[in-house]
């Protein structure tokens, strides 16, 4: 085998073994849990709703997931719940340039009790997000969005 030839095949070998890392990693990377301070799914949601109004952020709805599949005709006994965060001055920054991402707005916090009995957070990384899309999408998620998001559930994990 020549010398070129092994390059280029110990380069797809390394991407191919990279690409599967990344594939394997990525959706654990891109949601985020905490464990709740609190014992209650709901008032881990009146906790977060008010960081989040602390932060100058609004909460447009809270969405009761139970109640909807339970509505549906399917039985569903786990509480969740769905916490919607927004902040217009950042959603329009990225509204701007990237209309198609209005598809991850609002922002939101899913609130759940685990197998364990801990009541957890989850959401989405918007740090790692931000990176991903790059460009101004970036610049207001990873740079602001992910700090503020941090602070708000300061208030709010263990």
């Amino acid at each position: 085998m020549k010398q070129g030839q092994a390059f280029f095949l110990g380069f797809l070998s390394g991407a191919g073994v990279l690409l599967a890392a990344v594939i394997v990693m990525m959706p654990r990377m891109m949601i985020t849990t905490h464990e709740s301070r609190y014992e209650d799914v709901d008032q881990t949601v009146e906790a977060l709703k008010a960081a989040i109004h602390k932060e100058g952020w609004r909460s447009p709805g809270v969405r009761n997931i139970s109640a909807t599949i339970t509505g549906e005709g399917v039985a569903f006994a786990p509480a969740i719940r769905i916490v919607e965060l927004c902040k217009a001055d950042y959603a329009a920054r990225v509204l701007l340039t990237n209309p198609e991402v209005s598809t991850l707005m609002p922002c939101a916090w899913g609130v759940y009790r685990d197998k364990d009995g801990k009541v957890r957070i989850a959401g989405m990384n918007m740090g790692l997000m931000g990176r991903v899309f790059g460009g101004n999408i970036a610049r207001v998620m990873s740079d602001k969005v992910a700090v503020e998001e941090a602070r708000m559930l300061e208030a709010v994990v263990k």
